[in-house]
């Protein structure tokens, strides 16, 4: 660009585009050292501080908007639209600094410029999309358009509404027709700009029996507008979609168009779909869009162009209406809003523009004739060949063994069962899409919530493919995506309801249905103080649900385990996520189930040892004290002084025995220990308890994973070891003790003699015997304490 701003006369428009250029390349280089230095922040854009009153140079101001721009890198997901403008977005930019310029000009001169730059983006916009003798409305918000269009249609219905005003909407109330399709609040926006109750808006139901889902029913319209008419109401205005807000649907415009003809009612349309008007073909539906009363075109993001205006395009004959709704201004400022866009299209040429839109085309087809290929995928708009939106959801196929597992419900499923199911498989396609999009965040993909189909993701590269910059290698990087990503979703799905079953039949754990997560299920350990009709916090069952937590953690398995708080209730639980193998579901609930109980054992374990210490401590303090008093009365109280004392000791010891105490933990007692100095033996009567066997043990190879269902075969294997390991051992000792024997009755061998084959025989079981038991596992062996104190209690204490 720096040639032809040196052939520029004008100083003040070369400066301002050399400033603009100097500016966007200062700004992105700014975010790509903020990028090398890992988001480190300048304190620079987080302290405000006085205004300086010598001012600032251009370089310090832009540091601080980029630093304002970026300084919160860390906390929220960096956009990439700065980086994908590219010089088509610069020139959209320069359209708004060059709008404040022009504003400066004489009015004769900015009368002329404004109207040249008016009436050429409309003749290339009308000719471009297919709409023939119209006029443009350019504005900022995309619902500012329709709402002047609902003004304009009530200023030419309802003649005297100039002079009377509401009196005449009351005696003849306007009625606007909505799609159920359409966008959620946009009636209500249109009924507060108007001025109108909302008994004007008629939402006029989709196609239920035959056809799309999201397409309008245009017998059921026609029917509500004679209801309308019979109650002395106007049918004023009818809305229709050239591709739904969230499916890209094409209403029969067609049909739509003959029935506004016969009851006089203003057709406007609006949808992505109407971007392919552009191109050399154009499906039959969205065609018929062209002979509407009016169109709203959003070039913007069709294009990748920033900061652009939307476009109502309409016909109307009447200027003096057009000026009442606000479709026009006499205004000049008010025509340069189509100052960006008039710039942006001469840059990209007709070539660019239908370039740009059929390329957002093609990704969408790419996409969609990847996934009819892939299983368990099912596209919502497969009958729109030309729609750019895709729009794909995971489903469960039918299998006639257990239907409880689909997804798709079947004739005779309770209506709970429906719901449940459904509700699984919005989960797993929720995260489903939310993985998508970390993946390959270039495919610009969203998850919406539809109310027939439930949870799906739509790709809409119209509206994204300009501004990320989505290729076709993206696309196919999305495919390859989803299909690897469809073992983790059927598998979860099936062991779901096994997960439900396992969890039911287990005493202490309660299953916890929790619509939204997308995991094998959530589970809950209930203990013996917990209160299940109350759902306060519990902090006895939360201090053994992180513990719980903790423990299934270190087991380092493919399963992830998470607590947070049950579905509508303040108690903790565990959620158990994805699974991306078949899982031994039954040793995963008994982990758990022994886990849990193991680790409230422990915890009652010792807070009954704490109390049993609590009571021997006080019980030794009583026997230490009643021991003093029989000393002092034993020795009496003349050996307690000091030097008298040790006099009579001298003269005459006391020949005083040794008693001690121990406590044992096990028995929480105190008890005597002379037999330990008796026979100089420590002993208990006590059994000490065993070691808990914990969770059911299974052998694993090297490097397995737990909870795998395909080696479930290892302990048969383990078993059959294990007996095979005992009879050798026995064949050994009885080898060995015959050897023994013999040995004993045998004459002494020399050193140099031969080794007998019995000798032999032996030696190699000894060998044998020895590896088995060096690759035998190593089990857990019983505590050797007797949990007692050994020491005993000094009276003297």
């Amino acid at each position: 660009m720096d040639a032809p701003l040196e052939k520029i006369t004008d100083p003040t428009l070369a400066e301002m585009g050399k400033n603009l250029k100097e500016a966007m390349k200062m700004l992105e280089d700014s975010q790509r050292r903020t990028e090398e230095e890992n988001g480190k922040k300048l304190l620079s854009g987080d302290i405000p501080g006085p205004l300086q009153g010598s001012g600032q140079d251009m370089v310090s101001i832009l540091q601080l908007v980029q630093n304002l721009m970026h300084g919160d890198e860390d906390e929220e997901p960096q956009s990439t639209r700065i980086q994908n403008i590219g010089e088509q977005g610069h020139i959209a930019l320069l359209g708004h600094s060059l709008g404040a310029y022009i504003s400066t000009l004489d009015k004769e001169k900015l009368r002329k410029l404004t109207t040249r730059i008016l009436s050429d983006t409309t003749l290339w916009l009308c000719r471009i999309f297919r709409y023939e003798n119209g006029c443009a409305y350019f504005h900022e918000e995309e619902r500012e358009g329709l709402a002047k269009i609902c003004r304009l249609a009530i200023h030419s219905r309802y003649e005297d509404f100039v002079v009377d005003g509401f009196n005449v909407l009351y005696n003849k109330t306007p009625v606007i027709y909505l799609s159920a399709a359409a966008r959620p609040g946009l009636g209500q926006y249109l009924c507060n700009q108007l001025g109108l109750p909302f008994p004007c808006l008629c939402r006029v139901p989709c196609n239920t029996m035959f056809g799309s889902q999201h397409q309008m029913d245009v017998a059921f319209l026609e029917k509500l507008i004679k209801d309308d008419i019979e109650r002395g109401k106007l049918p004023l205005l009818l809305v229709a979609n050239a591709g739904t807000a969230a499916v890209g649907h094409t209403d029969k415009i067609g049909r739509l168009k003959e029935l506004c003809e016969q009851y006089g009612i203003w057709l406007h349309v609006k949808g992505v779909n109407l971007a392919t008007l552009a191109l050399g073909y154009v499906s039959s539906s969205v065609l018929a869009a062209t002979k509407c009363d009016s169109m709203t075109l959003t070039p913007g993001p069709w294009l990748g162009l920033p900061a652009v205006p939307a476009v109502t395009l309409y016909k109307h004959d009447d200027p003096a209406l057009t000026l009442v709704a606000g479709l026009t201004s006499n205004k000049p400022t008010d025509k340069l809003r189509a100052l960006p866009l008039w710039l942006s299209l001469q840059y990209l040429g007709l070539d660019g523009i239908v370039e740009r839109i059929k390329h957002a085309c093609q990704l969408s087809q790419r996409l969609q004739e990847s996934l009819k290929k892939v299983n368990h995928i099912k596209i919502l708009v497969e009958d729109e060949l030309s729609s750019p939106v895709v729009v794909f959801r995971f489903f469960q196929e039918l299998s006639g063994s257990d239907p409880g597992l689909n997804a798709i419900p079947a004739p005779n499923m309770a209506p709970s069962a429906v719901s449940q199911e459904r509700h699984s498989c919005d989960a797993l396609n929720r995260w489903l899409g939310e993985q998508l999009k970390q993946l390959v965040p270039a495919s610009g993909l969203t998850v919406v919530d539809l109310e027939v189909e439930g949870t799906c993701v739509r790709f809409s590269p119209l509206t994204t493919a300009a501004v990320l910059g989505t290729r076709g290698e993206d696309v196919d990087q999305l495919a390859a995506c989803i299909q690897s990503k469809l073992p983790v979703l059927t598998c979860t799905l099936q062991l779901r309801e096994e997960f439900k079953q396992e969890v039911t039949g287990t005493a202490g754990l309660l299953y916890v249905d929790d619509p939204n997560w997308p995991g094998i299920g959530v589970v809950r350990y209930e203990h013996a103080n917990d209160d299940k009709s109350s759902l306060k916090s519990d902090p006895e069952g939360e201090k053994i649900h992180a513990g719980l937590l903790k423990k299934l953690n270190e087991l380092e398995s493919d399963l992830t385990f998470k607590m947070g708080p049950e579905y509508k209730s303040m108690k903790s639980c565990i959620y158990i996520g994805m699974a991306s193998d078949d899982i031994d579901v039954s040793e995963l609930v008994e982990t758990i189930a022994v886990t849990a109980r193991e680790i409230e054992e422990n915890s009652r374990l010792l807070e009954n040892m704490t109390e049993v210490v609590r009571k021997g401590i006080q019980e030794a303090q009583v026997q230490l004290q009643k021991a003093n008093e029989e000393r002092l009365l034993e020795e009496g109280v003349l050996r307690q002084i000091p030097v008298v004392g040790s006099v009579l000791n001298w003269f005459s010891p006391v020949q005083a025995s040794q008693k001690g105490r121990t406590f044992n933990l096990t028995a929480g007692s105190l008890e005597s220990t002379e037999h330990t100095y008796v026979y100089k033996v420590q002993g208990s009567g006590v059994t000490p308890p065993q070691t808990p066997s914990g969770a059911r043990t299974k052998q694993r190879l090297p490097g397995q994973k737990p909870f795998k269902r395909s080696l479930r075969g290892s302990d048969a294997v383990s078993e059959t070891s294990s007996v095979s390991h005992i009879e050798d051992l026995e064949k050994m000792e009885h080898l060995s003790g015959g050897q023994d024997a013999s040995e004993a009755n045998s004459p002494e061998r020399h050193p140099g003699a031969p080794t007998p084959p019995e000798a032999e025989q032996t030696g190699a079981l000894q060998d044998r015997a020895q590896r088995l038991e060096d690759d035998r596992p190593q089990m857990r062996k019983p505590r050797s304490t007797d949990l007692r104190f050994t020491q005993p209690v000094n009276s003297h204490l």
